[in-house]
């Protein structure tokens, strides 16, 4: 049987796709252990990159070759604008972390890459590109959080995290870009390989400036 595209890229970024799939991050987050400081940091800079994303998922809208992709993007766009963007706000307001506390903070520099990937990726016009930077993105996540234990932390700012990772639609919306970058990534493979090891790497260095960070 022929190999996935999309599991030949992921192959290909071994050990480094793993290594973040089972991060320290990860496992403390799945004990809720992670002290408050690490997680209000990782949050803050996590939602930095909502601004870079919009604008990817914008590219890959517009470049996109059919009606339906573009549909299911869209409302993916509307689930981030939404959902998850107020998941953040709540996290901060339990957390202690002030609007202005969120500012002050500089970007670490895998918070800096991840913009630039994601902006580079949007302005280079490239459907793939972007579904390469997008699948590294969200496969990743559920990739981590379909390993999380039953039950589930106590604390929302731990179990929100993991169920907005690994939840029916999640799902779905993951095996649509595998599909997409499957279907359209091996006729710009260079491209594919090219933007998605580099978003992995970017994956386990913000986790680690995690804990650096804090």
């Amino acid at each position: 049987m022929t190999e996935r595209f999309t599991d030949t890229l992921r192959r290909e970024a071994e050990p480094t796709w793993t290594r973040a799939v089972d991060h320290r991050f990860v496992r403390e987050l799945f004990a809720g252990t992670i002290p408050d400081p690490v997680m209000a940091g990782y949050l803050v800079q996590d939602h930095r990159f909502l601004d870079a994303f919009l604008t990817l998922l914008g590219a890959a809208i517009a470049t996109a070759d059919g009606f339906e992709a573009r549909l299911t993007l869209g409302r993916f766009t509307g689930m981030i604008s939404g959902e998850e963007n107020t998941y953040f706000l709540r996290a901060f307001e339990a957390l202690g972390v002030s609007a202005e506390a969120r500012i002050a903070v500089p970007d670490t520099a895998p918070t800096r890459g991840f913009k630039a990937i994601m902006r580079e990726a949007a302005e280079s016009r490239s459907y793939v590109a972007a579904l390469a930077v997008l699948n590294v993105a969200e496969w990743l996540y559920l990739d981590w959080a379909m390993g999380a234990p039953k039950p589930l932390p106590a604390n929302f700012v731990h179990a929100e995290w993991i169920t907005l990772h690994d939840n029916p639609g999640f799902r779905e919306l993951v095996a649509f870009l595998r599909a997409e970058l499957d279907r359209v990534g091996p006729g710009e493979a260079a491209v594919a390989r090219d933007y998605f090891a580099r978003a992995v790497a970017l994956e386990l260095a913000f986790f680690d400036a995690a804990y650096a960070a804090a």
